[in-house]
């Protein structure tokens, strides 16, 4: 009885998921959509990778991980977030240069394998807030780039994380990100 339910319900069931946004594949859910027609429903252009501002690289592929070295918040050669979230920065621009961390990072993963649609599924996000004294959300500050990664890879975007204060970060940027990517 229950097979032959399956058998009959099937046929809905695909019918209901072509429109669907993600199809499971071992390693997670992946858009049926590409990368590049995600960042662009998001209103995101990929920038030019930035330019490592001391003796290290964007990027170390390592068997099939890819590490992302910390990220800043970038835009057109210029850090745009500066200063000590709590006190210069408040919340919802410190979640807002997390995401454009992230968006530096996507350009640095895209760099390394020519392609995001070769990502098989953001591993580890690491956050630094830039934290006055008192401050004490980090977490809700690395959402920006959390978010931001589930939004572009659906489920595979789904990772683990770390998120703390520090006393300051390079060129004195409210946030720093680095990420883990597990490549196809």
């Amino acid at each position: 009885m229950r097979f032959t339910l399956i058998i009959v319900l099937l046929p809905a069931v695909l019918a209901l998921c072509q429109g669907c946004e993600s199809v499971s594949s071992g390693g997670g859910s992946f858009s049926k959509k590409a990368i590049n027609v995600r960042l662009s429903e998001l209103g995101i252009t990929l920038p030019k990778v930035t330019t490592p501002v001391a003796a290290y690289v964007n990027t170390v592929e390592s068997g099939n991980l890819i590490f992302v070295s910390g990220q800043l918040p970038i835009r057109e050669g210029k850090v745009v977030f500066i200063g000590k979230v709590g006190r210069d920065i408040e919340l919802s621009q410190a979640q807002e240069a997390a995401r454009l961390c992230a968006i530096n990072a996507l350009a640095a993963i895209e760099a390394q394998l020519g392609s995001l649609e070769k990502v098989r599924r953001i591993v580890r996000l690491e956050v630094f807030v830039n934290s006055a004294a008192d401050f004490t959300g980090q977490s809700q500050v690395a959402n920006g780039a959390s978010l931001l990664m589930q939004q572009v890879f659906g489920d595979a975007g789904r990772h683990a994380r770390m998120a703390v204060g520090v006393a300051q970060l390079p060129l004195n940027a409210a946030v720093e990100v680095a990420v883990i990517v597990e490549k196809k």
